[in-house]
């Protein structure tokens, strides 16, 4: 799939100054140079994602979407902080510019990264492809999920981020809450699971960085060779 058909003119809804956010990263971006172009990519459906264009480079910029947020999503924050987190590390992550928090630059926080030349796979069965490259890109994939699990959280700078403590104790707890709050029926091997699951908590507790939405569509594969050169959608 080429840039041209992953991404279109900015949506009704999701439009915002344009002229004021190329006046924001024109003072703040030393290699930024207008004018600019924005069009919206088609996916990025929980923050909005923009191609940035102008006439030396190409950006990408997520924001929060308009409108009344929940407290815990759409943290344009947080994806910023990992992002930057993983630059130093061998993890494939794109460049990363700025992060703003003010509201009144465009309505809601946003940040600007690198764009990444590559191809993004929405299918994963990928059917244009062939055994052998459908093999080598998962076995990429699979070697960048390894790399990430290797990341000294702490040396990278991310000591403080998140709830290092119990993470399968409390996702089978959070499962389980969400089955009772959705079924609408009886289901005994459901219930014998959740019993299973309680009692076979491992007792270590091995802490690492999870990405919370590993998918080949959150993946940029190099334009033609079966690697992955960037992990996004943090």
């Amino acid at each position: 799939m080429s840039i041209e058909d992953d991404v279109t003119a900015v949506r009704a809804n999701h439009r915002f100054d344009e002229a004021r956010l190329e006046r924001y990263l024109s003072a703040r971006m030393p290699d930024f140079r207008g004018p600019l172009a924005v069009r919206q990519f088609v996916g990025g459906q929980s923050n909005p994602t923009y191609l940035l264009s102008t006439p030396d480079a190409r950006f990408v910029m997520r924001k929060k979407p308009p409108g009344t947020l929940l407290q815990s999503a759409h943290q344009v924050e947080r994806e910023f902080r990992i992002i930057k987190a993983l630059a130093a590390t061998d993890v494939p992550v794109p460049g990363v510019h700025l992060l703003c928090e003010d509201a009144g630059v465009i309505g809601t926080a946003f940040f600007v990264m690198d764009f990444v030349e590559g191809r993004i796979m929405r299918d994963p069965m990928m059917p244009d492809s062939n055994p052998r490259e459908r093999a080598a890109c998962y076995d990429s994939m699979n070697d960048v999920l390894a790399r990430l699990h290797k990341v000294d959280f702490r040396a990278v700078g991310l000591g403080d981020y998140g709830r290092p403590d119990a993470y399968v104790a409390r996702q089978v707890a959070r499962w389980s809450k969400q089955y009772e709050a959705s079924k609408i029926g009886e289901i005994p091997e459901m219930d014998r699971l959740i019993e299973w699951l309680g009692r076979h908590i491992p007792a270590a507790d091995e802490t690492t960085i999870a990405h919370g939405d590993y998918r080949m569509e959150n993946i940029v594969f190099h334009p033609v060779e079966p690697r992955v050169v960037a992990v996004l959608d943090w």
